[in-house]
């Protein structure tokens, strides 16, 4: 079950809550009965699957467990999981254009994210001087 290749699940193209969703579908588990088994509400795992929050780091390890998929591949969509759908998806021109554009933005999103991460640094390091 390797998906390495960037695709269906990769982290161009899909979410954790994606991914968590079709590899819980690929085990063959309605959303009831995984939370049951993690010990969680139904709706905490919806809020998971549909990106609203984020699980803590045990029920991330028990979920890969469950799902027979790697950690990695559940955060980054990189490693050991679930393959996508064997049939091509055929999407009209809007569909395609759309996903192209959230690719882009989530290129944007990234770039951003990371200039943020220098400018926290820079702005830490003058704090420290300051503090001197």
């Amino acid at each position: 079950m390797a998906a390495d290749s960037p695709g269906w699940f990769s982290n161009e193209t899909a979410t954790f809550g994606d991914r968590l969703a079709g590899a819980r579908e690929a085990a063959g588990l309605t959303q009831e009965e995984m939370a049951r088994r993690l010990g969680v509400r139904l709706k905490t795992l919806q809020s998971w699957e549909d990106d609203l929050a984020e699980p803590r780091a045990n029920r991330l390890q028990m979920m890969a467990g469950m799902l027979n998929v790697s950690l990695r591949w559940l955060l980054t969509g990189e490693g050991d999981g679930v393959e996508g759908p064997s049939e091509p998806v055929v999407l009209p021109a809007e569909g395609r254009e759309a996903l192209a554009e959230l690719a882009r933005m989530r290129t944007q999103m990234l770039a951003l994210a990371q200039e943020m991460g220098q400018l926290e640094k820079r702005m830490r390091a003058l704090l420290r001087k300051e503090a001197e």
